[in-house]
């Protein structure tokens, strides 16, 4: 097993007061934390790479609590999605590692969160840039919390690191107005609707 030390840690956090209509008395809050690790698969075909998950399972939770934390407890958190920037020398697969940790981490620290974690990753240069996917945490089919955070690094990844990311808000857009369901009216059954 491979011990995951970060080579660094990024937290941004955006406060939307508004797109160009009315001015929020409380902004939307839409944060992101990225941790730069080494990728153990890096340069080679390896058949097998599950184990990593239980490694990475530790970094999942250290990072969904920071970022939690940042964005005013998990009380606050109405919608997340996570990702994973994957270094020249590796492959996406290597981004699909990142599903179970980055996903059930956010979703043990938010309590009862019933939808999937969206998600996205991409095999990029140093400083690529990705769209991390966001949906309502307990609803997916919630439209006004359709949204997204892009993020990136100036140094990173580096062709044998990943930049695994989670990224959280605690709201719908700022005017959300496209209709569909909403937030009050989750069943919360299944994670759909």
């Amino acid at each position: 097993m491979a011990k995951v030390q970060p080579r660094k840690i990024l937290i941004a956090v955006e406060e939307i007061y508004h797109e160009g209509g009315p001015v929020a008395e409380t902004p939307l809050l839409r944060g992101a934390i990225m941790a730069v690790i080494k990728n153990p698969f890096a340069g080679r075909y390896e058949p097998d790479i599950q184990w990593f998950m239980e490694d990475l399972k530790p970094l999942g939770r250290e990072m969904a609590s920071r970022l939690v934390e940042r964005l005013g407890g998990a009380e606050a958190i109405e919608a997340y999605g996570k990702a994973a920037l994957i270094g020249e020398n590796g492959e996406l697969e290597h981004g699909a590692l990142w599903h179970a940790p980055g996903g059930y981490a956010m979703r043990e620290t938010l309590g009862d969160a019933k939808a999937i974690v969206p998600s996205s990753k991409k095999v990029v240069g140093v400083g690529g840039r990705l769209d991390v996917p966001v949906t309502h945490i307990n609803a997916s089919y919630v439209r006004s919390h359709f949204d997204s955070m892009e993020v990136s690094i100036n140094d990173a990844p580096r062709a044998d690191e990943m930049a695994l990311v989670l990224v959280m808000t605690t709201g719908p857009r700022i005017h959300s107005r496209s209709g569909g369901l909403e937030a009050w009216d989750i069943k919360g059954e299944d994670g759909l609707k």
